[in-house]
């Protein structure tokens, strides 16, 4: 009996190290991970103001603006003032992407509706980030109740303000689970037009990780998302769904897009339409071609029909009303 005790103390000796070992490089694989994941991909801008400009007088009003976020954090956009008294809408992008994917559809929108667009680079995302890794949705949400905080503060004549009481939001992927965290923050986001929207961080960041490490994506992901609790360790990884926080969306108007180009976040979205309370005035179209995931890459004519289904919407959400043209 004494014999077997020394052996299996041995035992455990010889493989207590191993096992230590095998957990420390899990936990490293995992932090790793879910680290790689939030270093999004960037490239330069697809098209600038200045060259859009060049096309559009309205383009060519565009600035380039910074303001704090709430962490201290510098955030910044691309604005493109409206008539004063008049909505606002923030555009959001997706993961991967930058603000210069949405500056057709926020130079449109403003054209059709003198309504105030501001498109901001979500953390992570465009050229040399003040921020330098997204937390997909977390404290994207945050940054965008400071965007609307900054929009309120606009007052071109020192007095009057610039924008009006509504806000609506556009939000493609990341951007859409942006959106949804921070309409749930802020009763003042009356409008949400939501393309491809995630079921929560974690099937963003899975999407995300099976792009960069496409073998053995079951382990990779799953590794991935283990690794965001020590790597968010201060909490701005949201644990919470989509559709929780739809829940209490009241008295919003919604409109729900996606495609099978998109097939992963066709099926969330769809489900997504199911947990808004009935105060909320849904549209539902999820069977576009291409969603806005992949519009960048569709003809001159499917581009159209997409902005002029977003534009009609806000216009008809937030009101255009009988606003004086700009110059």
């Amino acid at each position: 009996m004494a014999v077997t005790k020394r052996l299996f103390k041995s035992f455990s000796r010889l493989l207590l190290p191993i096992l230590l070992l095998l957990i420390g490089a899990g936990v490293g694989a995992a932090v790793f991970l879910a680290q790689k994941a939030a270093l999004a991909p960037k490239a330069k801008y697809l098209v600038t103001p200045e060259k859009y400009g060049q096309l559009s007088s309205r383009g060519a009003q565009i600035t380039d603006e910074t303001w704090a976020n709430a962490d201290g954090t510098i955030a910044r956009g691309w604005l493109l003032r409206g008539a004063p008294g008049a909505p606002a809408v923030i555009l959001l992008h997706a993961y991967g992407a930058d603000r210069s994917y949405i500056l057709n559809l926020g130079v449109k929108l403003n054209e059709a509706t003198d309504f105030t667009i501001l498109m901001p680079d979500l953390r992570g995302h465009g050229e040399t980030p003040h921020v330098k890794q997204t937390t997909f949705g977390g404290c994207e949400a945050e940054d965008t109740l400071a965007a609307i905080k900054y929009l309120r503060g606009l007052k071109p004549d020192g007095q009057t303000a610039l924008v009006g009481q509504n806000i609506g939001v556009y939000g493609t992927e990341l951007g859409a689970l942006t959106a949804v965290f921070a309409a749930g923050k802020d009763d003042t986001v009356k409008a949400l037009v939501l393309d491809s929207v995630p079921a929560n961080a974690d099937e963003l960041l899975a999407r995300a990780t099976v792009k960069r490490y496409p073998f053995a994506s079951f382990i990779t992901t799953r590794t991935a998302q283990l690794g965001t609790y020590l790597f968010f360790y201060d909490g701005c990884y949201r644990r919470d769904s989509a559709c929780e926080v739809a829940k209490n969306l009241n008295n919003r108007q919604v409109l729900l897009l996606a495609g099978a180009d998109a097939p992963d976040f066709q099926g969330s979205t769809t489900a997504l339409g199911r947990c808004f309370p009935n105060s909320t005035k849904l549209e539902t179209k999820t069977d576009l071609n291409p969603s806005g995931l992949n519009i960048t890459n569709a003809s001159l004519e499917q581009s159209e029909a997409y902005d002029q289904r977003v534009i009609s919407f806000f216009k008809q959400a937030l009101g255009a009303g009988e606003l004086a043209p700009l110059n």
